[in-house]
């Protein structure tokens, strides 16, 4: 079937995390019949979140491409990530794009991440629509949001045209949405306004040559890697010869297989024109941001520009005594492949030798976590070390990275967030009652200060505390801010964790590990109530006695342990201290495992 590019639409959906960018295009996939009534995906939710990690944590992490068809029109549909720590997502995939529907919360507002999104899709001009979401929650503020969203326009706005926008409101997961609060019962007004008022790509189909920028990578055991990225001139065929553009290198390539999206899947095809999102096989040594061409004279689209990295962490093979006994890759070498993999796909991640391992930098704590949850779930073994903030010289001067933090409580907690930031040195920006009852602060930050924090705060509002943070900008280095934490209780030696020993040691501090756990000298058991770390032994056996029996065994009374996930982990860390991440396990440890050793570094430090 011959497409006409007027016909085409390129749309990707923004928004702030959990305001329902995905359920959105659970709707429109549903409702454009692109499956059978009798398919699974019908009953699903969140059709679009294919990681096992976005479904636990709830968000979305990397961005997908779709495709539905609707009244003769076909809909490019791009979902994108909500987090400001998978901006590099956000920002490689909105190329593709001719227009935005950012989505907002009825109750919530503009947060951060939907200033964050914004941004980047006006600096693009992309059109914009805007979708009220979520008009049906109790604490609805329609005309507060309505106010704040132009607010945010007026802010942004690179040109006065964007300050134009049609609204639309929703509640997508009923699969309704309407011109005004008075919902129709599907979307039709969405899919009409992707269609009227998101512009048909600005492309020229009619060269000879083509054009194509590479926006997103794939791959398949069958096929091999897949390049994605949005045709801009030309035409695109199966098996034509095409030469792949990279800074100012030229290499000659073919495209073995040419695919279009069609729902969650993709439709081969001979040929594909400009304007339209594919996916090509065959030029494997194409790259994100590269721009593949055809013709004598191929000339490169401009590259993706890309914020720099923020933090980064130490990651590298198990130096630990337990090394090897639980993760089926454990090698440095092994580790170094599957990272420079990351790296073809994950362009917001930088890369540098260091050590045994490699210094892996990113745009935040979740970006990093997320990252080493994985290999841990593909059966790395690894160790990591405590996030470090990415420092940046400007005019001469060590400058640090800062972030906008919004974060909201119920007053009974303003004094504990309030106490939290001031360690911290955050300035206070703003501070307002919102009409959920609930106090909203807005404060800036340094990025080395954020590390933590989120623990910090869910335990000081008893998980109420609602909080995300973006990019602000660099500052010099005032004085560089350390955590502070009460000592660790370490292990003294080798073995097994005994009830008995654990019985002890529970009144020194907080534990982090049952009994009959293996434990080694170095190992970081629990949180010491004091401000020293404390060498304990937590593998002594009770001595059988007559007068001591099996049978007492029975009244020890354990205090249930402390078990921290990845992130509790990273946060924990001291400079001094390392993570033994395994597919099994997750141990705390003192770099240093000799006590004797560790005690003459200190003084020495």
């Amino acid at each position: 079937m011959t497409l006409d590019k007027n016909k085409i639409r390129n749309v990707a959906i923004i928004a702030h995390v959990d305001h329902g960018k995905t359920t959105l295009v659970d709707g429109l996939l549903k409702q454009s019949h692109t499956f059978r009534d009798n398919q699974a995906e019908m009953s699903q939710t969140l059709i679009m979140d294919s990681m096992d990690q976005e479904h636990e944590r709830g968000i979305t992490i990397t961005a997908k491409q779709t495709c539905v068809y609707y009244n003769g029109y076909k809909i490019n549909i791009i979902d994108t990530p909500g987090h400001a720590d998978f901006s590099g997502e956000v920002e490689r995939t909105l190329n593709m794009a001719d227009g935005v529907i950012l989505i907002v919360d009825a109750q919530e507002g503009p947060m951060p991440q939907t200033k964050f999104v914004l941004k980047k899709a006006l600096e693009l001009n992309l059109k914009p629509v805007v979708v009220i979401n979520k008009i049906d929650k109790p604490a609805a503020r329609i005309p507060e949001v309505l106010s704040e969203v132009e607010s945010l326009f007026l802010e942004l706005a690179t040109d006065e045209s964007q300050l134009f926008y049609p609204v639309y409101y929703a509640v997508a997961r009923e699969g309704k949405a309407g011109k005004t609060t008075d919902l129709d019962d599907d979307l039709h007004v969405i899919f009409d306004s992707i269609i009227n008022d998101i512009p048909a790509p600005t492309v020229d189909t009619d060269s000879d040559s083509a054009q194509l920028l590479v926006a997103a990578l794939a791959s398949d055991n069958y096929l091999g890697k897949y390049c994605i990225g949005k045709i801009f001139k030309g035409k695109l065929k199966k098996n034509q010869n095409v030469k792949i553009l990279h800074n100012n290198e030229v290499k000659a390539g073919k495209i073995d297989n040419l695919f279009i999206y069609k729902g969650l899947g993709k439709e081969e095809v001979t040929e594909a024109i400009a304007g339209d999102i594919v996916a090509l096989t065959g030029v494997s040594e194409a790259n994100i941001g590269d721009t593949i061409a055809t013709g004598d004279n191929p000339k490169a689209l401009p590259t993706i520009e890309l914020e720099a990295p923020t933090l980064s962490i130490y990651i590298g093979p198990n130096t630990s005594p337990l090394k090897g006994r639980e993760g089926e890759f454990t090698t440095s070498r092994q580790i170094a492949k599957r990272l420079e993999r990351e790296l073809e796909t994950n362009i917001a991640l930088k890369l540098q030798p260091d050590g045994l391992g490699y210094k892996v930098s990113g745009r935040g704590e979740l970006h990093l976590s997320v990252l080493i949850e994985t290999m841990r779930r593909e059966g790395y073994e690894l160790e990591a070390g405590r996030p470090e903030v990415v420092y940046k010289e400007i005019d001469g001067k060590k400058c640090e990275p800062i972030e906008e933090l919004t974060v909201e409580v119920d007053p009974e907690f303003v004094g504990a967030v309030s106490q939290e930031l001031g360690i911290r040195k955050a300035e206070l920006k703003s501070q307002e009652l919102t009409s959920s009852g609930t106090t909203r602060f807005v404060y800036e930050i340094s990025t080395a200060a954020l590390i933590g924090l989120r623990n910090n705060l869910l335990t000081a509002t008893k998980g109420t505390v609602i909080m995300s943070s973006i990019p602000s900008g660099y500052r010099p280095v005032e004085g560089r801010y350390k955590p502070e934490r009460n000592g660790a209780l370490i292990s003294f030696e080798d073995g097994v964790s005994t009830a008995y020993a654990l019985d002890a040691a529970q009144a020194r501090g907080i534990l982090f590990i049952p009994p009959q756990v293996p434990v080694y000298q170095g190992m970081i058991v629990g949180l010491s109530n004091k401000k020293d770390d404390l060498d304990i032994n937590i593998c002594r056996e009770k001595q059988l006695t007559n007068m001591r029996t099996h049978a007492s065994d029975g009244a020890i009374q354990l205090t249930p342990y402390t078990q921290l996930s990845l992130e509790q982990c990273l946060d924990f860390l001291l400079d001094d201290e390392l993570l033994e991440v395994t597919p099994k396990s997750l141990r705390l440890r003192k770099r240093q495992l000799d006590p004797i050793k560790r005690k003459r570094e200190n003084r020495v430090n």
